[in-house]
């Protein structure tokens, strides 16, 4: 019983830096440039915008569903607390701007 003890300890032990490896970018935490960058650079990307939000940012509609459009996308950054990052994609209904 006493290894299922230590790799269930052990276990217990390396979820903090798992979790700490998953967390995403946080765009409060970057300058507009930054965050921009990034979109562009990676083609979509999940940004932390501040607190448990998040979004989905793409460079292009390329990176969105084949059903879905995009519209621009904004994230508060260091310097700046509408940076446009990006896009996000979206479905449309028939208007113009839904969320």
């Amino acid at each position: 019983m006493q290894p299922i003890r230590t790799l269930a300890f052990a276990v217990a032990l390396s979820l903090p830096a798992a979790t700490a490896l998953a967390q995403r970018p946080q765009s409060p935490a970057m300058t507009c440039r930054q965050a921009a960058g990034l979109v562009f650079a990676r083609g979509a990307v999940v940004l932390g915008t501040g607190g448990h939000t998040y979004d989905r940012y793409v460079r292009d509609r390329g990176f969105c569903e084949v059903t879905e459009s995009t519209k621009p996308g904004y994230a508060p950054t260091l310097d700046n607390p509408q940076c446009l990052v990006g896009y996000r994609c979206f479905e449309p209904s028939g208007r113009l701007w839904d969320d």
